[in-house]
């Protein structure tokens, strides 16, 4: 990174920063083109580097792209403040923002599939004791991306 003095390195305070943000963008290598989608999402801080849960329809372009290869660079950001100057290059920006990559698998376990729903639907609405139907489980695909590399920055 190369402002390394707005580096976050602390695990709380990333998980933190992730719990304020309400978009997860993930890219894909699409034969050589870059392919970037906007996802709700859910996080789990618990396993390794942690684990980012998606829900999506069970055919598309996306889930084209995780078939032909389970990786996938994702980004978020929250707290974007524009800094204004009288000198157009003397503007700046507050942000916190979460960036790296992983590996993405298609979830097809009924109570991981569950979990990974609930944590999508309390990222979006700060509630943990959803039901879901068998038939909303069979209607969509669910998939997960265990972060095998990430960094965090800062700025205020």
């Amino acid at each position: 990174m190369r402002r390394s003095d707005r580096e976050i390195r602390d695990k709380t305070r990333i998980d933190e920063i992730i719990a304020g943000c309400h978009c997860c963008r993930l890219g894909f290598s699409d034969n050589g083109k870059a392919y970037i989608v906007p996802l709700s999402f859910g996080y789990s801080p618990e396993q390794g580097m942690g684990t980012f849960y998606f829900h999506s329809a069970k055919e598309g372009r996306k889930i084209e792209l995780i078939k032909r290869n389970h990786q996938a660079a994702f980004e978020l950001d929250t707290g974007y403040k524009l800094h204004e100057s009288d000198q157009p290059c003397g503007h700046s920006a507050a942000f916190q923002s979460v960036m790296g990559s992983g590996r993405v698998d298609f979830i097809t376990e009924t109570e991981e599939k569950i979990q990974g729903l609930r944590s999508i639907m309390y990222q979006s609405t700060g509630k943990q004791d959803w039901e879901f139907t068998e038939g909303m489980l069979d209607g969509v695909c669910v998939f997960k991306l265990e972060i095998e590399e990430l960094s965090c920055k800062e700025h205020e």
